[in-house]
């Protein structure tokens, strides 16, 4: 498997890593690798960099985009882990069954995240299959507050155009293509 770097080049990877530092300078909770294969395996990692107003976050929820597929988070200790599945408008395949109704909405709740510390989420699964960009709607709910990353920009907007953007996942093609079974 080549590295993401030796497929795109020098200077796309420059301008994927300037986008990467826009992002995070702009928004509060993003994720660690903003970009992704068609139908890799991959790891989403959301940064939580504050509270609420230095209230400290209490739960963090998360949307998962139609397209990524077994969307599974990671354990956190002393946090709960609520799942949310959702019908599928288009099912699809994986390990010889049929999968009709998938992942939507994952939970970190009864948490304890001070407002002075930075934490990390983890969902794991499968990219989407068509190329194209991907919002992750993230709710952090605090002892006192909320904050909702949830905007998305419309036609001539880009994230930075906003206070409270969701998280953007951009899916590229995959000249290797790395859709089949490899996780």
């Amino acid at each position: 498997m080549k590295n993401l770097f030796s497929v795109l080049g020098m200077t796309t990877f420059a301008f994927v890593m300037g986008v990467l530092f826009i992002t995070t300078t702009q928004a509060h909770v993003v994720l660690e690798t903003p970009l992704v294969f068609t139908g890799a395996y991959f790891k989403a990692v959301f940064k939580v960099s504050h509270g609420c107003d230095g209230s400290p976050t209490k739960q963090v929820m998360i949307e998962i985009p139609e397209g990524f597929r077994g969307a599974k988070p990671m354990v956190k200790p002393n946090w709960e882990i609520q799942s949310q599945k959702d019908k599928l408008q288009k099912p699809y395949t994986s390990h010889g069954k049929t999968i009709s109704e998938d992942v939507a909405k994952i939970v970190w709740r009864n948490g304890n995240l001070p407002s002075e510390f930075y934490d990390e989420f983890v969902i794991v699964g499968q990219a989407p299959m068509t190329v194209g960009q991907y919002y992750w709607k993230v709710t952090q709910i605090c002892e006192s507050g909320k904050l909702e990353w949830s905007e998305v920009p419309a036609e001539g907007k880009t994230l930075k155009d906003f206070k409270n953007p969701a998280a953007l996942l951009k899916v590229i093609a995959d000249p290797d293509d790395h859709s089949q079974h490899q996780h």
